[in-house]
């Protein structure tokens, strides 16, 4: 296994963080929860005995059943014996299980695919085999993972052989699919045809040698292709070589890497870093291709690398360089798209239409939310961008319907797709976009850390939260509060801010003087005095806020231990209000199943006018826009389009009157009542004539504070969205107020979405 793991590539974590990560609360990484309702006796009694015996009757009559009444369609295992694990060997099956959980997590993160992790004490092929063989009933498909060579091939072909399920070893074919995609469009820029290209492969493990086989069936000549191992180039006169190896000896007079690196055009490291010299890189025929997908460490430095050879394309298994090969593209579709049609087997016809669809969807324009994740204005195809990036959302309803057409194409496929319309739209549903959202403003934030000042930060949620914003390369920390108290802190929990400023508003300061002066003579005529500006900066909501106003930071993070009425103040007074409206307000981003919504006012305008709900909802919709989201604006209410009457259904049609008037290029309607907002077919059928039928809302603007307060509380008790806020809007520079008592998780992803604020302002 070379990629899965490194989606992004932040600096290493704390063992300790590590180890509390997979500990904390309930132990491990996954949990099985209940699909169906379980609250009634009645739901019991249908879920078990004595209703359960009529599903069960059914499948008995009729085996196919199973896939209508149980999980299985959707249930993938998760297999391995611990005897090849992510670089640490062979560590036995117990240890192996917190990468499979891992696995897991991917298979449902990506596809929506549910996981049971299955680790066996098992190493005898035979024996191994056999077990397998036996969960066939319960499982829809079946990855093999981390079983070391040359044992994880005859496994596979067997189970392949006698299993009527889909079967991969990821370790082999994700990496030679993804590598396979890169190959093909790194060859169609450079103009030079698969068949006549030269390629080395450095390594000869499950990996590189399944990426062997696929090159080969791309169209690559075998007599062109060398492969080496730790023992040098695989050549016909050595007798060491196993079935496996024996694929690709050739008879040559080369025997090292430098030899065989001499004029070829293609070098893939499927091996270890640092074996790769920039003499070797010079060597190579013009417009070389590198793929070096050692992790963490590739065969030879990205840096050097291009620094060597301008003509070059190159390729790693890190996030943090260009054209990143990782197995995340491939397997969680493969999977998808095998299941939705209960293929029987995943073949070759499926994996080279996985190949295909990722190549191409290199080849089309990227969406703006990529772009602006990765801090590009146009990602397009070209030497640094050969495969799509790991985040693209539109992986899932590209790379799926592919394996899926092969399947069936190949007559592999039990239950063909005959709606290739609908079958899209379930799979954009699956998982809408609340993890892409958070994981692709973190990537955007990466892209250029900015400066903010962490009020209350002689606390050890701001300490750690500052740590990891740091470790993360989120954002560059300053720490407000009392250098001994932090110190204290930082030694009690072993945590590192070395190289974080830490700033005491309570003791003079450098700036002071700068700041009160600033302070008096912006809030003179409201009634502050010399005396009260030197007292007020002294306070941190007001010193933060200063500091980011006069540029000494980009952004402001505050309220974790104060009421939000107490930092709300010193940032309006110091700020003020962005260009146009005249209130700030509350923003909740709701992470749910359906993707990310924006509720608003959650937090500061008790019972706004009609004017004053055209202010917030401006505000809001611009930062809605600045995460890279075109809003849609549903103006909620008790009523729909006027069936009712009173003082909210009349303030929302005044200020839908105004926004369509004076921001005529705003999707915004209503009123209307929540439930038709987030049901567009609901609304499709009773009100055909909402703009919002078109483009379904994201973004919901409450009449009062009340509603908005009670509504982001429900869905974030009832475990129905994680809750990101408050973010306040409608204020001129970046500054945002923590729920008093935010976690360290709830705190870094505000930090998070402060820096992309401050990046797109």
């Amino acid at each position: 296994m070379y990629f899965w793991a490194f989606l992004i590539m932040p600096s290493k974590p704390q063992d300790k963080d590590i180890l509390d990560y997979h500990a904390s609360g309930r132990p491990g990484k996954i949990e099985v929860i209940a699909s169906k309702p379980t609250s009634s006796q009645r739901d019991l009694a249908i879920a078990y005995s004595p209703g359960v015996a009529l599903p069960c009757t059914r499948i008995h009559e009729e085996p196919e059943l199973v896939y209508q009444y149980t999980a299985k369609g959707n249930l993938v295992a998760v297999i391995s014996n611990g005897t090849a694990v992510l670089g640490l060997g062979n560590i036995g099956p117990e240890a192996s299980k917190p990468v499979m959980e891992g696995k897991g997590l991917l298979f449902k993160k990506f596809a929506d695919i549910d996981v049971f992790d299955i680790e066996l004490n098992v190493t005898d092929v035979d024996e191994f085999v056999k077990t397998v063989q036996a969960m066939e009933p319960t499982f829809g498909g079946i990855n093999l993972e981390d079983i070391k060579a040359p044992e994880c091939f005859e496994i596979e072909q067997r189970l392949k052989e006698t299993l009527k399920i889909p079967i991969m070893h990821d370790d082999q074919h994700g990496t030679a699919i993804i590598g396979g995609a890169a190959l093909i469009n790194a060859l169609e820029i450079v103009e030079k045809p698969i068949d006549q290209v030269k390629i080395v492969v450095n390594g000869a493990g499950a990996s590189a040698i399944s990426c062997a086989k696929l090159f080969v069936a791309l169209g690559a000549k075998r007599e062109n292709l060398i492969m080496l191992d730790s023992k040098g180039v695989l050549h016909a006169e050595r007798e060491d070589l196993d079935t496996q190896k024996q694929q690709f000896a050739r008879e040559t007079p080369l025997r090292t890497l430098a030899e065989a690196m001499n004029g070829a055009d293609v070098f893939v490291g499927l091996s270890k870093g640092n074996v790769v010299t920039a003499e070797m890189v010079l060597s190579m025929a013009e417009n070389p291709i590198v793929f070096a997908l050692a992790n963490p460490t590739p065969e030879i430095d990205y840096e050097l690398a291009i620094s060597t050879r301008t003509d070059l394309i190159m390729a790693t298994g890190r996030s943090d360089h260009p054209n990143q090969v990782n197995n995340v593209l491939g397997f969680p579709y493969i999977f998808r798209g095998a299941l939705d049609v209960r293929a029987t087997c995943i073949n070759e016809e499926m994996k080279l239409a996985a190949v295909r669809a990722i190549a191409d969807l290199a080849k089309k324009p990227v969406p703006e939310m990529v772009n602006q994740a990765y801090n590009q204005k146009n990602i397009s195809f070209g030497r640094e961008y050969i495969i799509p990036k790991p985040f693209d959302p539109r992986l899932i309803h590209t790379v799926s319907p592919a394996v899926a057409r092969a399947a069936m194409d190949s007559g592999v496929a039990k239950h063909p797709i005959k709606d290739w319309n609908a079958y899209e739209s379930e799979l954009k549903k699956r998982l809408g976009l609340d993890d892409k959202f958070i994981n692709l403003l973190t990537a955007k934030a990466r892209q250029n850390p900015k400066r903010v000042v962490f009020a209350d930060a002689d606390t050890y949620k701001i300490l750690k939260a500052a740590q990891i914003s740091r470790d993360d390369k989120i954002a560059f920390p300053i720490l407000l509060g009392n250098e001994k108290k932090i110190q204290k802190i930082v030694e009690e929990h072993g945590l590192d801010i070395s190289g974080m400023p830490i700033i005491d508003p309570q003791s003079a300061t450098p700036k002071g003087e700068e700041y009160a002066h600033y302070l008096f003579e912006k809030r003179k005529r409201k009634g502050v005095t010399q005396y009260d500006a030197q007292k007020l900066i002294r306070n941190r909501a007001y010193y933060g806020s200063l500091m980011v106003e006069l540029g000494d930071a980009d952004a402001f993070v505050s309220g974790l231990t104060k009421k939000y009425s107490d930092t709300m103040r010193p940032i309006l007074q110091v700020m003020g209000t962005s260009q146009g409206v005249s209130r700030a307000a509350g923003m909740y981003v709701m992470l749910t199943k359906k993707g990310p919504f924006f509720f608003s006012d959650t937090s500061v305008n008790i019972n706004p006018s009609a004017e004053e709900l055209v202010d917030i909802t401006v505000s809001t919709a611009r930062a809605v826009q600045r995460f890279g989201i075109r809003p849609s604006v549903a103006l909620l209410s008790f009523s729909n389009f006027g069936s009712n009457h009173g003082e909210v259904p009349s303030k929302m049609q005044k200020a839908l009157s105004i926004l369509q008037k004076d921001y005529p290029g705003l999707i915004v309607d209503g009123e209307m009542q929540a439930n038709f907002a987030l049901n567009p077919d609901l609304l499709r059928e009773n009100f055909p004539f909402s703009e919002l039928v078109q483009s379904p809302a994201n973004t919901f603007i409450f009449p009062d504070l009340t509603s908005a307060n009670i509504a982001y509380k429900l869905l974030q008790g009832f475990n129905a969205a994680e809750a990101i806020g408050p973010i306040l809007v409608g204020v001129n520079k970046p500054a945002h107020i923590l729920q008093l008592g935010s976690s360290i998780r709830e705190i870094v992803n505000m930090v998070t979405l402060a820096v992309v604020d401050a990046q797109t302002r």
